[in-house]
């Protein structure tokens, strides 16, 4: 990575943490935008070259995970093999995120601030659209099957969050990446001979 990458990324964390942080102490409604720049040392415009907005400052993997599935080109025909597809690039961003973000954090606030957990909730449906219109626009699956296939992926998704916070405020230390694995396995028992 050159200085002008090292610089954004430090950029993109200092503005990550500094919401958290705002956040934690303040409560999601109580904290601005202005806030978090002021926190950062950065003028509101210099904020919004980097996150469109408080949330997406909080949670900047719910834009990667975006990202991942709508241009997620499956070599798979099946809509199973699709699934096992888009199921593994999830896992990657899940990955990536358990990894380089303050996933404990996020967590924990998901649980703390009911507002947040509404957003987030219509960020999955954005996904879910998103995701399943791009799947019947390629032509990979016919639209209910895209549908299926989409909500399939996203609760998937959610449900591994939502153990691991549990899991997490409960004291038990939990491995993000192996309740990711866990909902899958869970998942395929679900429906046996469907």
């Amino acid at each position: 990575m050159g200085i002008r990458e090292d610089n954004r990324a430090r950029m993109f964390q200092a503005i990550q943490g500094a919401a958290l942080d705002l956040v934690e102490e303040n409560g999601l409604d109580a904290t601005t935008v202005g806030d978090i720049a002021a926190r950062v040392g950065i003028a509101e415009r210099t904020f919004f070259r980097y996150y469109a907005t408080k949330v997406d400052a909080l949670m900047p993997g719910q834009r990667g995970l975006v990202e991942a599935l709508v241009e997620h080109e499956s070599t798979q025909t099946s809509a199973a093999g699709i699934t096992a597809d888009l199921l593994a690039a999830s896992r990657e961003v899940f990955a990536c995120e358990v990894e380089q973000r303050d996933f404990r954090r996020i967590s924990r606030l998901l649980i703390r601030e009911p507002e947040l957990l509404r957003i987030v909730t219509g960020q999955e449906q954005d996904l879910v659209k998103s995701i399943s219109g791009e799947l019947h626009e390629r032509g990979a699956l016919p639209h209910l099957r895209a549908l299926l296939v989409a909500e399939v992926v996203t609760a998937v998704w959610r449900v591994a969050w939502h153990s691991f916070a549990r899991d997490d405020v409960a004291g038990l230390d939990p491995d993000p990446l192996a309740l990711f694995d866990q909902t899958v396995r869970e998942l395929g028992g679900l429906l046996p001979g469907a």
